[in-house]
């Protein structure tokens, strides 16, 4: 039987051991577990599958830049030192019985983000699932760390989906006029978007706002671009938001809501929609995922004052 006196004597009995050699020279294994991750909605399954990292530096925040006392004090409690900040691209499967719905689809092979991304198809065949499998995916904006994996290199990556897009957020993308007179910069930005979505121009769907499929609903929430939308889940009582890209480095932005990164086509849109979600979740006790959150990216929305805390989902045991 354990006791107290056995546990505080076995460092002692330990130390005078001799540990077999086999024990002590393991073999490292070198390599992660495939970054999955199940749970339920109602009577639907969803499944957080991340894309990869990418480090994100704190120059993008230019209000952090002003309050660099504040910056170091958020960063500070979340374990995190100035400089640039591991950001996760992640992706969200949605089974609802009759259907399968990939919300977004990561950066594809393209390692211009950086070299620890484009993990997509990899962890959809560790979750068990074929591209071909997927029934729809719908994007919640064309920025190209969202539509990198939809067809890389033209060819279209899941062969029997139809693709679902902001009707704002395809208009914008697509207007030459806007284009043009885009910073050569941001020109890219246009094409990427162009080519992401053009090999699925006879499955292509433009939505509003209202009903994508049975169970997910498209929610405007621009600002970040300006057809950005988040996707609510519903299944009998039970929700999740899937927000997009409301919030892009959690230990800053849960307590500073009105910091929006440079990427923000409207920065002001963008603090006023993520309060305004900042506070519909947290008032209702909606669970959020985010394409940014530490991996699995879910987890519920406090209020703290003016400000708001973000508590991860627990790992579920099995």
């Amino acid at each position: 039987m354990l006791t107290r006196r056995s546990l505080l004597a076995a460092p002692a009995v330990l130390a005078g051991a001799r540990i077999p050699a086999a024990f002590a020279k393991a073999p490292l294994s070198g390599a992660a577990s495939p970054a999955v991750h199940r749970f339920k909605v109602g009577a639907f399954e969803v499944t957080g599958i991340s894309d990869g990292t990418i480090p994100l530096g704190l120059e993008l925040f230019p209000a952090a830049q002003k309050e660099p006392d504040t910056t170091a004090r958020l960063l500070s409690q979340s374990a995190l030192s100035p400089g640039p900040i591991r950001s996760f691209v992640n992706t969200f499967l949605v089974n609802t019985g009759d259907r399968l719905i990939l919300v977004d689809t990561g950066t594809g092979p393209d390692k211009s983000f950086g070299p620890d991304l484009g993990k997509l198809p990899r962890h959809l065949e560790a979750a068990g699932v074929a591209p071909a499998g997927i029934d729809a995916v719908v994007i919640t904006h064309l920025h190209p760390d969202h539509t990198g994996g939809l067809a890389p290199g033209g060819q279209v990556a899941f062969p029997n989906a139809e693709l679902v897009v902001a009707e704002a957020e395809y208009a914008f993308w697509n207007d030459a006029g806007i284009a043009a007179q885009a910073p050569t910069d941001a020109k890219v930005f246009f094409k990427a978007a162009q080519d992401a979505t053009k090999p699925y121009a006879s499955r292509l769907r433009r939505v509003g706002q209202g009903e994508i499929v049975a169970g997910l609903t498209a929610v405007p929430a621009p600002g970040h671009t300006p057809g950005h939308m988040a996707v609510r889940v519903s299944s009998g009582t039970e929700q999740l938001l899937i927000w997009g890209d409301v919030v892009h480095v959690a230990a800053l932005q849960f307590d500073r809501p009105d910091w929006s990164i440079a990427f923000d086509a409207d920065q002001a849109v963008a603090a006023q929609t993520r309060r305004r979600m900042l506070d519909m979740v947290s008032a209702d006790r909606i669970p959020v995922a985010g394409m940014h959150l530490p991996f699995p990216g879910v987890g519920q929305v406090v209020r703290r004052g003016d400000a708001y805390g973000y508590v991860p989902q627990l790992w579920p045991s099995g």
